[in-house]
């Protein structure tokens, strides 16, 4: 069965700085665990987000390449920060910081995903939405969804080469 489409609002929802936003998946995404401020937040229950693909509030304000990212690093066993938007039920949005983290068994294999998102800090926010302006804008002129992606990638490298830092530096920087 198809998911509904949901249409942003382009309204911005808030949660406490004191408050982390937790979920863990398994190795494919889909979500086996989510905290009380993340089902408050994105407004959904329990039982309409365990089993669902965590993208299930995944907003258009974060470009492809971001995600992309995230899934290289995560996938080669690493941890990765971004800032990413997402969107609640009713088409609201929240932004937040994600810590995202592989779960390992004991021989090494990855079991799964937690990921826990806190408040942004927001004297962030003009260079994260500046940046985000300029990559949805770089994969919307490259063709097929692939070429898009690999087109947001390329600007980050670019992006990441002028500045001479790499993107953990960057991140942990604004």
């Amino acid at each position: 069965m198809a998911r509904p489409v949901i249409v942003p609002t382009g309204v911005e929802r808030f949660f406490g700085e004191d408050e982390i936003i937790v979920s863990k998946t398994d190795p494919r995404g889909v979500i086996v665990y989510a905290n009380k401020i993340f089902l408050d937040i994105a407004g959904f229950s329990e039982k309409e987000v365990i089993g669902q693909p965590h993208n299930m509030v995944r907003h258009p304000a974060t470009p492809s390449s971001i995600f992309k990212l995230m899934w290289d690093r995560i996938q080669a066993g690493h941890e990765v920060f971004a800032y990413v938007c997402n969107m609640a039920k009713n088409g609201d949005h929240y932004w937040v910081l994600a810590h995202i983290t592989p779960s390992f068994g004991a021989d090494g294999t990855i079991l799964g995903y937690h990921s826990n998102r806190r408040v942004p800090d927001a004297r962030s926010f003009p260079e994260i939405k500046d940046l985000y302006t300029r990559l949805l804008a770089e994969e919307e002129s490259a063709g097929s969804p692939k070429t898009r992606i690999s087109a947001g990638l390329s600007f980050i490298d670019r992006m990441l080469d002028q500045r001479g830092v790499s993107y953990d530096r960057f991140i942990h920087s604004l």
